[in-house]
């Protein structure tokens, strides 16, 4: 038996091109070569690969032999593997990020970030994109260890001298309980009278705003790092918190959760902070992405000041 030898990859889209095309005149048409030259490529590869592709005989159109069919999705998997390199490539010296890391804060609205992100795909569809969604502090740590290229944050991150801040936009707060809750259930709220009920409060998973308090007025709470456990405990009537209204829209419009009007209540909203490293600033992707997600959230409903 001979020994195989690797084709090449001008071989390899030769036969996938006869292949398309059904003949090896139009194959020569398709490439711009003469038919020879085509019938030269095809009798190689037969050769490299010692396995008949086509079967010639009594057709003027060729045939797939079994073997042929046989390698038909590798050779579609190679010449596919090498396209993308090139593509690849391409990106890099056209100044492309290898890779996109981006952490984005709990608070941005989610169908604004799958909207882009799906955008983003097709826009930069060789650059592969890492995503961390966190809270608070845990949104800045992931850019000052490196593990983030771009973060969009809150507004309670320290001022840290190795990162770049920009405000690009804000969600609306709003303060919630379920409608069995005692506080819901006040036609109007005394001063003081939230410090005597469970508080439900998001926290931190990072040393950046560990032990800090953000809009925390009862002695009472329960410190929560997922905003989906958060909204759940909120639903059940277990305590009552802040919430982005554009996560219980929904729950407000049929009455799964109350909107409060504390009278201690100041913050309406949530400003949203972009954050890079100053010694690792922004590439063409990340800067599409700052771009975007500022103009995205410019569109959506402002935040409004409660009475």
């Amino acid at each position: 038996m001979p020994a195989l030898i690797p084709p090449s990859l001008d071989h390899l889209r030769t036969f996938l091109c006869v292949v398309e095309e059904g003949s090896f005149n139009a194959a020569a048409r398709k490439q711009g070569r003469a038919i020879s030259v085509v019938s030269y490529a095809i009798a190689q590869l037969e050769a490299q690969l010692d396995v008949r592709l086509f079967d010639r005989e009594g057709s003027r159109k060729p045939q797939l032999t079994d073997a042929g069919r046989a390698l038909l999705s590798e050779a579609h998997a190679i010449a596919d593997d090498m396209d993308a390199l090139l593509a690849k490539v391409r990106s890099l010296r056209q100044g492309l990020e290898a890779e996109l890391s981006l952490a984005i804060d709990v608070m941005v609205p989610g169908h604004v970030l799958a909207k882009l992100l799906r955008d983003f795909q097709t826009r930069f569809p060789t650059v592969p994109l890492r995503l961390h969604v966190e809270a608070l502090g845990a949104v800045a740590a992931l850019v000052l260890d490196g593990r983030a290229t771009l973060a969009i944050g809150g507004p309670d991150i320290l001022d840290l001298p190795q990162i770049e801040r920009e405000t690009i936009g804000a969600v609306e707060l709003v303060v919630v309980a379920a409608p069995d809750h005692p506080l819901a259930q006040m036609t109007r709220i005394p001063p003081g009278e939230a410090r005597k009920h469970l508080q439900l409060v998001l926290t931190d998973r990072s040393p950046l705003t560990e032990g800090r308090d953000f809009a925390v007025f009862s002695p009472r709470s329960w410190r929560l790092a997922d905003l989906g456990a958060k909204h759940a405990l909120l639903k059940e009537g277990i305590g009552w918190g802040s919430m982005p209204r554009h996560v219980i829209e929904a729950d407000l419009a049929s009455g799964a959760l109350v909107e409060l009007r504390l009278p201690e209540r100041s913050l309406s909203d949530y400003a949203l902070v972009a954050l890079w490293r100053k010694d690792g600033p922004p590439g063409p992707a990340a800067i599409w992405v700052l771009d975007e997600m500022r103009e995205r959230l410019a569109q959506c409903p402002k935040p409004q000041t409660r009475r």
